[in-house]
């Protein structure tokens, strides 16, 4: 009896030890697959119809248009009037009746005016669209540049030119610029009786006259 209790004992001691090992699972490795790209998102380039347009004085081209997925990209370079930091301020993207206005730009050369030549900026523009946009018939309109003032250009450089366009206008506002701890500032200096200051500021300090007005527009097909 007790030669059965002791393999009875070996045995459980056996199947404890057993239960007590880490099991242990082998990954199952699966043979490398091709990235999978989806066709709805396209991949395109297109050529311009009219890559030159000219209004305003200023001359606007657009060198490529292109469609990568979700982003239609166009390289376009404009002229520059003078030395000040103009960029593109209003555009669209106009396809299938639908209009985008909201783009991202970026910086991609910088040719400063000299010696009385105009400078030559260049900027990739990019909309963002639906994967299946029908861009077949598509357009950029770029309605504006701007230029940013800097610092000291309101009295050197927009000063005399605001000033100019009222005395053309019968605008009864008087400008000039003084010395604000030390930094020279345009200040309305009079407004007419029948005109308020938040009247006079909106029109002193309005868009019109740190932007030129085109429309430049350009039309492409990037369908596949």
């Amino acid at each position: 009896m007790k030669k059965y209790i002791l393999v009875l004992i070996l045995f459980l001691s056996a199947c404890a030890s057993s239960a007590q090992q880490p099991v242990v699972v082998l990954p199952v490795l699966l043979p490398t697959a091709t990235a999978y790209i989806d066709p709805s998102y396209p991949s395109a380039q297109a050529e311009l119809a009219a890559p030159n347009q000219a209004a305003s004085g200023i001359e606007v081209r657009m060198q490529s248009a292109s469609v990568d997925g979700k982003n239609v990209n166009a390289d376009v370079c404009f002229t520059l009037p003078d030395a000040s930091d103009w960029g593109i301020q209003t555009a669209s993207l106009n396809y299938s009746g639908l209009v985008v206005q909201e783009f991202g730009t970026m910086l991609v050369s910088l040719q400063e005016p000299s010696n009385g030549s105009l400078g030559l900026r260049c900027d990739t523009l990019t909309f963002i669209v639906p994967p299946d946009a029908d861009l077949t018939n598509a357009s950029i309109v770029i309605d504006a540049i701007a230029a940013t003032p800097r610092e000291g250009e309101y009295c050197s450089v927009y000063m005399p030119k605001i000033q100019q366009a009222l005395l053309d206008r019968g605008i009864g506002i008087s400008l000039d610029c003084v010395d604000v701890n030390g930094v020279l500032a345009m200040q309305i200096l009079s407004i007419p009786a029948d005109m308020t200051q938040e009247q006079a500021e909106q029109l002193v300090y309005s868009d019109e006259f740190f932007a030129i007005r085109g429309p430049w527009s350009f039309s492409f097909n990037l369908s596949q």
